[in-house]
């Protein structure tokens, strides 16, 4: 008798491979490879661009791949909770484009997965601490303040929306 392995296994072992071809484009800076390991109806969400959809969301990665300077990343630590769900820590360190500051951005995604795509996709990271590396002494003064941070999510979206009318 084979001993095969069992298909939840074999699940696991491909799922975590795509959360690993995400983040090795995303060091590439490879957008187009990025967006080709999620759905056309992938969900996002972050602190910052908060809930995006489908388009919106290859949209927001092609912009920002598009602007990283001085980028790197590290990702690693990825594990599979079951069939579907994956996480995975990640370290994003680059300049902020506005301020021209340092970011240390430590992020921890989870990930859903189905029929070979990433369905769902959420980071996970402190905007108080992102906007004090990002924007200085206001980052820390006020980045804890919910009207502060609602700045910074406007800001973002009407950036991606920019960047999406350009492309259009």
């Amino acid at each position: 008798m084979l001993n095969l392995p069992k298909q939840t296994d074999f699940d696991m072992n491909g799922g975590e491979q795509l959360v690993s071809n995400f983040y090795t484009a995303f060091q590439q800076l490879d957008s187009a490879k990025m967006n080709a390991c999620y759905s056309d109806d992938i969900i996002f969400f972050d602190p910052v661009f908060e809930l995006l959809r489908a388009n919106e969301v290859k949209m927001m990665w092609g912009m920002l791949c598009k602007n990283a300077k001085d980028f790197s990343l590290e990702f690693g630590n990825i594990q599979a909770l079951d069939e579907e769900y994956y996480t995975c820590d990640w370290t994003a360190t680059y300049q902020f484009s506005k301020t021209g500051r340092r970011v240390v951005n430590k992020v921890r995604a989870n990930m859903r997965l189905a029929d070979g795509k990433i369905i769902e996709h959420s980071d996970a990271f402190s905007l108080h601490r992102w906007s004090i590396q990002a924007l200085g002494f206001s980052g820390w003064l006020l980045g804890w303040n919910k009207f502060f941070q609602r700045k910074i999510k406007n800001n973002a979206k009407r950036s991606l929306l920019q960047y999406m009318k350009q492309k259009s």
